[in-house]
């Protein structure tokens, strides 16, 4: 027999990450009900591994998403999404409090992922949600370099004096694409919107010791052949922003991000879309109506709401608020 469930927008339980770099602006900007001084990471909906979120609201409360993926994945990511990913859910939605800075970093493509780890690789999305004076990130080589020159660098421990620091405020928008170095600098809050992996080849991390005093695992083999050493410039990213109107931030084969900033109410239609819709509230607060079933969730800045592709059409209640709204 087949589930005839009428699904409804839903909200999930964040799932904390304890980080030797995390702070406490998860708690203390976004009200996460998060203990600890270094929780670096909110997965806000998740279907990767053993850290797959369970429903906060509704009658399908207490559920995973990996239960809700088997039961009703056309329903949830439309039949256009279900036709790509089966029964996987795929994106993965955080929040990042970078206390000090991350490691430098890079993931591999699909390519390289699933040929070595069996698993997707990954795209990346950041929009900076708060930044403190002279916060950077890292991106990418500050010049063009060989693999040669970074293979020195990494050998005398002097790979930040060739890497492309930015300073980030509140809105900046940025996409990394596989292969591209980065690092999240300290002082900076973002939210990160991307492939479901949690594939990262760590190349540099300050020579800092864990909570155990131990140096942490460096990929620098694996993350040889997936540096893209080409040095690009095309990962900023330029929107503008219309009030009361959606505004195309970026669009990829995994993902299509739109600013969203609202000063009154808008009834938004999905009916050509045929995707899931993921609202990420990064300021102000809202409800969002699920016309079909009236069920309606409160967004609160730093919060998250997944639209089922069976919603179609929803209203949004609001005074003011910026919400990132994000499908397939």
């Amino acid at each position: 027999m087949k589930n005839t469930q009428t699904l409804y927008p839903l909200t999930f339980h964040p799932i904390p990450k304890e980080k030797i770099w995390g702070g406490t602006k998860l708690k203390k900007l976004l009200n996460k009900p998060f203990s600890g001084n270094h929780i670096g990471e909110s997965w806000e909906i998740s279907d990767v591994g053993n850290d797959c979120s369970v429903v906060k609201n509704g009658p399908l409360a207490g559920s995973t998403l990996r239960d809700l993926m088997q039961r009703y994945p056309k329903e949830i990511v439309g039949e256009e999404v279900y036709k790509k990913f089966k029964h996987h859910f795929p994106l993965l939605i955080k929040f990042i409090d970078a206390r000090e800075n991350l490691s430098v970093q890079l993931h591999p493509d699909d390519e390289i992922a699933k040929k070595r780890h069996n698993s997707y690789g990954k795209t990346e999305m950041w929009y900076i949600m708060q930044a403190d004076d002279d916060s950077r990130i890292i991106i990418d080589f500050n010049e063009q370099i060989s693999k040669d020159v970074y293979l020195k660098h990494l050998k005398n421990e002097s790979l930040p004096t060739i890497l492309n620091a930015e300073k980030v405020k509140t809105g900046d928008c940025y996409i990394i694409h596989p292969g591209l170095i980065h690092a999240i600098g300290k002082g900076v809050l973002l939210t990160e919107i991307q492939q479901t992996s949690d594939v990262t080849y760590r190349v540099y991390d300050w020579n800092r010791p864990d909570i155990n005093g131990e140096k942490r695992e460096l990929h620098t083999a694996l993350a040889l052949d997936a540096i893209d050493f080409s040095k690009t410039s095309n990962y900023k990213l330029a929107y503008t922003k219309k009030e009361n109107d959606s505004v195309r931030m970026e669009q990829n084969k995994y993902f299509t991000t739109n600013y969203l900033y609202l000063t009154q109410a808008k009834e938004v239609s999905y009916t050509t879309v045929e995707s899931f819709i993921i609202y990420i509230c990064v300021e102000g607060k809202c409800e969002i109506l699920c016309k079909k079933t009236k069920e309606k969730v409160a967004l609160n800045t730093g919060q998250t709401a997944l639209i089922p592709a069976q919603c179609e059409t929803v209203f949004i209640e609001t005074n003011k608020c910026v919400l990132l709204e994000v499908t397939i």
